[in-house]
Protein backbone atom coordinates (compact mmCIF):
# COMPACT_ATOMS: atom_id res chain seq x y z
CA UNK A 1 0.00 0.00 0.00
CA UNK A 2 1.40 3.35 -1.18
CA UNK A 3 1.78 6.26 1.44
CA UNK A 4 2.07 9.43 0.76
CA UNK A 5 5.29 11.47 1.91
CA UNK A 6 4.81 14.96 4.12
CA UNK A 7 4.73 18.02 2.54
CA UNK A 8 8.25 20.13 2.67
CA UNK A 9 5.88 22.93 4.12
CA UNK A 10 4.74 20.63 6.96
CA UNK A 11 8.18 19.58 7.44
CA UNK A 12 9.78 22.99 7.68
CA UNK A 13 6.62 23.84 10.12
CA UNK A 14 7.93 20.80 12.50
CA UNK A 15 11.32 22.04 12.79
CA UNK A 16 11.28 25.34 12.98
CA UNK A 17 8.43 24.74 15.89
CA UNK A 18 11.38 22.75 17.04
CA UNK A 19 13.75 24.93 16.89
CA UNK A 20 11.73 27.62 18.66
CA UNK A 21 11.15 25.84 21.67
CA UNK A 22 15.31 24.76 21.73
CA UNK A 23 15.79 29.01 21.65
CA UNK A 24 13.14 29.56 23.82
CA UNK A 25 14.53 26.99 26.59
CA UNK A 26 18.20 28.56 26.03
CA UNK A 27 17.16 31.52 26.25
CA UNK A 28 15.31 31.47 29.57
CA UNK A 29 18.77 29.78 30.83
CA UNK A 30 20.74 32.87 29.65
CA UNK A 31 18.41 34.83 31.84
CA UNK A 32 18.22 32.71 34.88
CA UNK A 33 22.12 33.10 34.67
CA UNK A 34 21.91 36.73 34.44
CA UNK A 35 19.64 36.85 37.08
CA UNK A 36 21.92 34.63 39.36
CA UNK A 37 25.27 36.57 37.88
CA UNK A 38 23.63 40.20 38.44
CA UNK A 39 22.85 38.85 42.42
CA UNK A 40 26.68 38.05 42.58
CA UNK A 41 27.76 41.00 41.15
CA UNK A 42 25.61 43.46 44.16
CA UNK A 43 26.60 41.04 46.76
CA UNK A 44 30.47 41.51 45.63
CA UNK A 45 30.00 44.71 45.52
CA UNK A 46 28.31 45.68 48.30
CA UNK A 47 30.88 42.98 50.15
CA UNK A 48 33.75 45.16 48.49
CA UNK A 49 31.64 48.66 49.76
CA UNK A 50 32.26 47.17 53.01
CA UNK A 51 35.28 46.54 52.85
CA UNK A 52 36.79 49.90 51.78
CA UNK A 53 35.00 51.14 54.59
CA UNK A 54 36.67 48.77 56.54
CA UNK A 55 39.91 49.98 55.46
CA UNK A 56 42.02 52.05 57.05
CA UNK A 57 43.70 53.33 54.08
CA UNK A 58 41.98 56.06 52.28
CA UNK A 59 40.93 54.34 48.61
CA UNK A 60 39.91 57.33 45.87
CA UNK A 61 38.99 56.63 42.50
CA UNK A 62 39.22 58.89 39.61
CA UNK A 63 37.86 58.94 36.44
CA UNK A 64 39.99 60.03 32.80
CA UNK A 65 39.35 63.98 34.19
CA UNK A 66 40.81 63.31 36.89
CA UNK A 67 37.49 64.00 39.00
CA UNK A 68 36.91 61.77 41.70
CA UNK A 69 33.97 59.06 41.57
CA UNK A 70 34.26 57.44 44.67
CA UNK A 71 35.62 57.28 47.90
CA UNK A 72 35.61 55.48 51.04
CA UNK A 73 34.64 56.72 54.28
CA UNK A 74 38.78 56.39 55.26
CA UNK A 75 39.25 59.25 52.08
CA UNK A 76 36.57 61.48 53.85
CA UNK A 77 38.16 61.22 57.41
CA UNK A 78 41.99 61.97 55.97
CA UNK A 79 41.18 64.66 53.92
CA UNK A 80 38.32 65.77 56.19
CA UNK A 81 35.75 66.39 53.07
CA UNK A 82 34.32 64.17 50.72
CA UNK A 83 35.82 63.90 47.64
CA UNK A 84 33.50 62.68 45.31
CA UNK A 85 32.55 65.33 42.69
CA UNK A 86 35.82 66.84 43.25
CA UNK A 87 38.99 67.54 40.67
CA UNK A 88 41.64 66.02 42.47
CA UNK A 89 44.92 68.29 41.18
CA UNK A 90 42.61 71.06 42.63
CA UNK A 91 42.32 69.04 46.14
CA UNK A 92 45.64 68.09 46.49
CA UNK A 93 46.44 71.81 45.47
CA UNK A 94 44.28 73.13 48.08
CA UNK A 95 44.34 70.83 51.00
CA UNK A 96 48.01 69.15 50.59
CA UNK A 97 51.32 70.36 50.87
CA UNK A 98 54.21 68.57 49.57
CA UNK A 99 57.15 68.10 51.35
CA UNK A 100 58.96 65.26 50.23
CA UNK A 101 57.90 63.18 47.45
CA UNK A 102 55.22 60.77 48.19
CA UNK A 103 54.39 62.36 51.53
CA UNK A 104 52.17 65.01 52.15
CA UNK A 105 50.95 67.10 55.25
CA UNK A 106 47.64 67.74 56.08
CA UNK A 107 47.36 70.31 59.14
CA UNK A 108 49.27 68.04 61.68
CA UNK A 109 49.12 64.83 59.72
CA UNK A 110 51.20 63.54 57.47
CA UNK A 111 49.92 61.18 54.08
CA UNK A 112 51.52 58.79 51.99
CA UNK A 113 50.16 59.86 48.96
CA UNK A 114 49.93 56.91 45.85
CA UNK A 115 48.55 57.30 42.30
CA UNK A 116 48.30 53.90 39.64
CA UNK A 117 46.38 53.67 37.04
CA UNK A 118 43.68 52.03 37.13
CA UNK A 119 42.45 51.51 33.56
CA UNK A 120 43.48 51.75 29.98
CA UNK A 121 41.00 54.13 29.86
CA UNK A 122 42.78 57.06 31.93
CA UNK A 123 40.96 56.34 35.44
CA UNK A 124 43.41 56.15 38.37
CA UNK A 125 42.98 55.26 42.03
CA UNK A 126 44.62 57.52 44.78
CA UNK A 127 46.13 55.21 47.78
CA UNK A 128 46.06 57.75 51.35
CA UNK A 129 47.87 56.14 54.13
CA UNK A 130 48.37 58.08 57.67
CA UNK A 131 52.14 58.35 57.98
CA UNK A 132 51.92 60.67 60.93
CA UNK A 133 52.99 58.29 64.11
CA UNK A 134 55.68 56.42 61.41
CA UNK A 135 57.11 60.07 60.82
CA UNK A 136 57.06 60.90 64.04
CA UNK A 137 59.20 57.59 65.27
CA UNK A 138 61.78 58.23 62.38
CA UNK A 139 62.53 61.41 63.30
CA UNK A 140 62.94 60.44 66.94
CA UNK A 141 64.89 57.72 65.72
CA UNK A 142 67.17 59.87 63.61
CA UNK A 143 67.67 62.60 66.48
CA UNK A 144 68.77 59.36 68.92
CA UNK A 145 71.47 58.61 66.29
CA UNK A 146 72.64 62.40 65.91
CA UNK A 147 72.21 62.43 70.16
CA UNK A 148 74.34 59.26 69.98
CA UNK A 149 76.99 59.98 67.38
CA UNK A 150 77.28 63.06 69.29
CA UNK A 151 78.37 61.32 72.57
CA UNK A 152 80.54 59.33 71.01
CA UNK A 153 81.95 62.41 68.98
CA UNK A 154 82.43 64.29 72.38
CA UNK A 155 84.11 60.97 74.16
CA UNK A 156 86.65 61.00 71.43
CA UNK A 157 87.26 64.67 71.15
CA UNK A 158 87.86 64.72 74.88
CA UNK A 159 90.29 61.72 74.07
CA UNK A 160 92.00 63.81 71.27
CA UNK A 161 92.43 66.58 73.59
CA UNK A 162 94.53 65.18 76.55
CA UNK A 163 97.44 64.02 75.29
CA UNK A 164 98.14 67.62 73.58
CA UNK A 165 96.52 68.96 76.67
CA UNK A 166 98.87 67.24 78.85
CA UNK A 167 101.89 68.05 76.70
CA UNK A 168 101.55 72.08 76.61
CA UNK A 169 101.25 71.37 80.59
CA UNK A 170 104.06 69.52 81.25
CA UNK A 171 106.03 72.43 78.99
CA UNK A 172 104.53 75.13 80.65
CA UNK A 173 105.41 73.75 84.17
CA UNK A 174 108.87 73.32 83.27
CA UNK A 175 108.86 76.83 82.05
CA UNK A 176 107.81 77.82 85.80
CA UNK A 177 111.06 76.43 86.85
CA UNK A 178 113.30 79.53 87.41
CA UNK A 179 116.35 77.58 87.20
CA UNK A 180 115.79 76.87 83.42
CA UNK A 181 118.52 77.83 81.41
CA UNK A 182 117.45 80.42 78.99
CA UNK A 183 118.92 78.31 75.74
CA UNK A 184 116.66 75.45 76.77
CA UNK A 185 113.62 77.95 77.88
CA UNK A 186 113.01 78.74 73.99
CA UNK A 187 112.64 75.43 72.55
CA UNK A 188 110.02 74.59 75.66
CA UNK A 189 108.21 77.47 74.86
CA UNK A 190 107.77 76.65 71.15
CA UNK A 191 106.77 73.25 71.76
CA UNK A 192 104.13 74.54 74.43
CA UNK A 193 102.97 76.95 71.48
CA UNK A 194 103.31 73.91 68.92
CA UNK A 195 100.92 71.79 71.64
CA UNK A 196 98.39 74.81 71.91
CA UNK A 197 97.73 75.25 68.50
CA UNK A 198 97.69 71.80 67.99
CA UNK A 199 94.72 72.31 70.26
CA UNK A 200 93.23 75.18 68.54
CA UNK A 201 93.61 73.26 65.02
CA UNK A 202 91.62 70.84 66.48
CA UNK A 203 89.25 72.55 67.86
CA UNK A 204 88.27 74.25 64.53
CA UNK A 205 87.93 71.07 62.95
CA UNK A 206 85.68 69.92 65.22
CA UNK A 207 83.20 73.00 65.00
CA UNK A 208 83.34 72.81 61.07
CA UNK A 209 82.58 69.18 61.37
CA UNK A 210 79.60 70.00 63.70
CA UNK A 211 78.34 72.60 61.98
CA UNK A 212 77.99 70.69 58.68
CA UNK A 213 77.18 72.92 56.48
CA UNK A 214 78.62 75.70 53.90
CA UNK A 215 77.84 79.60 54.16
CA UNK A 216 78.25 82.37 51.99
CA UNK A 217 78.24 81.02 48.27
CA UNK A 218 79.99 82.91 45.23
CA UNK A 219 80.56 81.97 41.63
CA UNK A 220 84.09 81.65 40.38
CA UNK A 221 86.41 80.62 37.72
CA UNK A 222 88.43 76.86 38.42
CA UNK A 223 91.30 78.55 36.94
CA UNK A 224 91.43 80.86 40.13
CA UNK A 225 90.99 78.29 42.53
CA UNK A 226 93.40 76.19 41.34
CA UNK A 227 95.87 78.85 40.77
CA UNK A 228 95.67 80.09 44.40
CA UNK A 229 95.90 76.10 45.40
CA UNK A 230 99.02 75.80 43.40
CA UNK A 231 101.01 78.80 44.13
CA UNK A 232 100.25 77.10 48.04
CA UNK A 233 101.71 74.17 47.33
CA UNK A 234 104.45 75.02 44.79
CA UNK A 235 107.18 75.94 47.74
CA UNK A 236 106.57 73.07 49.94
CA UNK A 237 106.91 70.71 46.93
CA UNK A 238 110.16 72.18 46.02
CA UNK A 239 111.15 72.07 49.70
CA UNK A 240 110.40 68.00 49.77
CA UNK A 241 111.48 67.38 46.76
CA UNK A 242 108.53 66.15 45.12
CA UNK A 243 106.94 67.33 41.85
CA UNK A 244 103.61 68.56 42.13
CA UNK A 245 101.53 68.84 39.00
CA UNK A 246 98.01 70.76 37.80
CA UNK A 247 95.92 69.64 35.37
CA UNK A 248 93.20 70.92 34.05
CA UNK A 249 90.49 70.74 30.92
CA UNK A 250 88.06 72.96 32.76
CA UNK A 251 90.15 76.25 33.90
CA UNK A 252 87.43 78.54 32.36
CA UNK A 253 84.30 76.34 33.91
CA UNK A 254 82.63 78.87 36.37
CA UNK A 255 81.79 77.00 39.93
CA UNK A 256 79.48 78.32 42.46
CA UNK A 257 80.14 77.34 45.83
CA UNK A 258 82.29 78.55 48.87
CA UNK A 259 85.67 79.13 47.71
CA UNK A 260 87.32 78.93 51.16
CA UNK A 261 85.62 75.74 52.17
CA UNK A 262 86.51 73.94 48.95
CA UNK A 263 89.75 74.80 49.14
CA UNK A 264 90.31 74.11 53.04
CA UNK A 265 88.71 70.72 51.26
CA UNK A 266 91.27 70.48 49.00
CA UNK A 267 94.05 71.30 50.76
CA UNK A 268 93.88 68.65 53.20
CA UNK A 269 93.57 66.45 50.68
CA UNK A 270 97.17 67.73 48.96
CA UNK A 271 98.59 67.77 52.63
CA UNK A 272 97.65 63.86 53.18
CA UNK A 273 99.00 63.51 49.41
CA UNK A 274 102.39 64.76 50.23
CA UNK A 275 102.52 62.88 53.67
CA UNK A 276 102.35 59.58 51.88
CA UNK A 277 105.10 60.52 48.42
CA UNK A 278 108.79 60.09 49.56
CA UNK A 279 111.37 62.67 48.20
CA UNK A 280 110.54 62.31 44.05
CA UNK A 281 107.28 61.36 44.37
CA UNK A 282 104.58 63.16 42.78
CA UNK A 283 101.13 64.50 43.56
CA UNK A 284 98.38 65.92 40.93
CA UNK A 285 95.72 67.96 41.63
CA UNK A 286 93.58 68.11 38.00
CA UNK A 287 90.03 68.98 37.22
CA UNK A 288 88.06 67.73 34.48
CA UNK A 289 84.16 68.11 33.46
CA UNK A 290 82.02 64.91 32.98
CA UNK A 291 78.67 65.86 32.00
CA UNK A 292 77.03 68.19 34.48
CA UNK A 293 79.55 67.68 36.94
CA UNK A 294 83.54 69.11 37.74
CA UNK A 295 85.53 66.69 39.01
CA UNK A 296 88.21 67.83 40.91
CA UNK A 297 90.75 65.03 42.53
CA UNK A 298 93.94 64.86 44.23
CA UNK A 299 96.31 61.76 43.22
CA UNK A 300 99.86 60.42 44.23
CA UNK A 301 102.10 57.69 43.35
CA UNK A 302 103.24 57.51 47.18
CA UNK A 303 102.22 54.54 49.44
CA UNK A 304 98.93 53.48 49.11
CA UNK A 305 96.25 52.41 51.86
CA UNK A 306 94.73 48.60 52.30
CA UNK A 307 90.96 48.23 51.55
CA UNK A 308 90.49 47.67 56.40
CA UNK A 309 92.17 51.25 56.35
CA UNK A 310 90.59 52.74 53.09
CA UNK A 311 86.70 51.53 55.03
CA UNK A 312 87.56 53.93 57.81
CA UNK A 313 88.62 57.04 55.86
CA UNK A 314 86.14 59.14 56.55
CA UNK A 315 85.29 58.46 60.17
CA UNK A 316 85.25 61.03 62.84
CA UNK A 317 89.10 61.15 64.18
CA UNK A 318 90.36 58.27 63.16
CA UNK A 319 93.93 58.90 61.48
CA UNK A 320 97.20 57.17 60.73
CA UNK A 321 99.12 60.00 61.24
CA UNK A 322 100.50 60.59 64.60
CA UNK A 323 100.07 64.53 64.36
CA UNK A 324 96.45 65.04 62.20
CA UNK A 325 93.51 65.35 64.03
CA UNK A 326 91.60 62.88 62.14
CA UNK A 327 89.21 65.40 60.99
CA UNK A 328 90.44 66.52 57.63
CA UNK A 329 88.70 63.68 55.45
CA UNK A 330 85.27 64.28 57.23
CA UNK A 331 85.23 67.69 56.82
CA UNK A 332 86.48 67.50 53.45
CA UNK A 333 83.46 64.56 52.77
CA UNK A 334 81.14 67.61 54.46
CA UNK A 335 82.27 70.24 52.39
CA UNK A 336 81.61 68.08 49.24
CA UNK A 337 77.71 67.08 50.15
CA UNK A 338 77.22 70.35 50.95
CA UNK A 339 78.02 71.38 47.53
CA UNK A 340 75.02 68.93 46.67
CA UNK A 341 78.26 66.59 45.70
CA UNK A 342 80.38 63.67 46.69
CA UNK A 343 84.18 62.29 47.43
CA UNK A 344 85.36 58.94 46.15
CA UNK A 345 88.90 57.35 47.70
CA UNK A 346 91.00 55.03 44.98
CA UNK A 347 93.90 53.37 47.15
CA UNK A 348 96.34 50.61 46.21
CA UNK A 349 99.36 49.79 48.65
CA UNK A 350 101.16 49.18 44.90
CA UNK A 351 100.33 52.46 43.14
CA UNK A 352 99.32 55.42 45.33
CA UNK A 353 95.95 56.87 45.94
CA UNK A 354 93.11 59.00 44.53
CA UNK A 355 90.43 61.28 45.81
CA UNK A 356 87.94 62.81 44.04
CA UNK A 357 85.26 65.16 44.26
CA UNK A 358 82.01 65.30 42.07
CA UNK A 359 80.52 68.78 42.36
CA UNK A 360 77.21 69.21 40.44
CA UNK A 361 77.41 72.60 37.74
CA UNK A 362 74.44 74.42 37.54
CA UNK A 363 73.17 76.93 34.01
CA UNK A 364 75.79 75.58 32.33
CA UNK A 365 75.43 74.63 28.25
Amino acid sequence: MDTVPPTANGIDTARLAEAFQIFNQASEELASAYFRLEGQVAALTERMALLQDALPAGVVVLNSSGVAVEANAAAGRLLGTNPVGIQWNELEHRLLATETPGESQLEDRRLAVTVTPLDSAGGRIVLLHDVTETHRLRAQAERNERLAAMGEMAAQLAHQLRTPLAAALLYAGNLENPDLPAATRVPIAQKTVGRLKHLERLIQDTLLFARGEVLGRETFAVADLLAEIGHTFEPLAHSRDVEFRVESDSREVPLTGNRKALTGALTNLIENAFQAVEAGGRVTLRSHRSRDQLVLSVSDDGRGMPANVVERLFEPFFTTRSDGTGLGLAIARGVARAHGGSIDVRSDPASGTEFAISLPLVNLP
